[in-house]
């Protein structure tokens, strides 16, 4: 659990958090000589909203999934059309039990909200990565990169080169 310093409030601390995490998204794929555009928009809360706020069909967004698998918290990555497939993901690591993160476990181990969760484990989010098949299938991929406001569109191929993800199938049609 995070703790507040005086004057702190949760609002202006997830703001915070929100924003590091824009830029250290920024900084990895300058660094890394990636090209990708950079989309300022409404709040979106939906995958239709932010597809729609970029321009972009639904099935190129990076829907961020973070889930309890066994006895340790995972990063999914799947295409914004589709579902998670759970048997799948249970038997790849031979768990038992799988489950959404709560809102709240979302807020203590990211300092994000649902639905701006970017699609990187580490160095930006302290997780194991995990790519669904279905993020292969297309040339960009676009995504909401730490807040509900800003989203990046780059080349699939860029991003999987730079998130050093393992890819496998686990997704469901939506």
């Amino acid at each position: 659990m995070r703790l507040f310093v005086a004057g702190e409030t949760r609002h202006s601390t997830q703001y915070n958090l929100m924003s590091q995490t824009l830029e250290k998204i920024r900084i990895l794929l300058t660094e890394n000589k990636i090209e990708f555009r950079e989309v300022h928009h409404e709040p979106t809360f939906t995958s239709e909203e932010s597809a729609k706020a970029r321009g972009e069909a639904v099935k190129i967004g990076g829907k961020a999934i973070l889930m309890k698998v066994g006895d340790s918290f995972k990063l999914f990555i799947l295409s914004a059309s589709l579902k998670v497939n759970s048997k799948a993901i249970k038997a790849r690591f031979g768990a038992k039990k799988s489950r959404f993160a709560s809102k709240e476990e979302l807020a203590d181990l990211t300092g994000l909200v649902p639905g701006c969760v970017p699609p990187f484990g580490r160095p930006i989010l302290d997780f194991d990565l995990y790519v669904d098949q279905s993020i292969t299938a297309n040339e960009k991929i676009a995504f909401n990169a730490g807040s509900l406001t800003d989203s990046i569109v780059m080349k699939v191929e860029d991003y999987l080169r730079v998130a050093g993800a393992e890819v496998f199938a686990f997704s469901l049609d939506g």
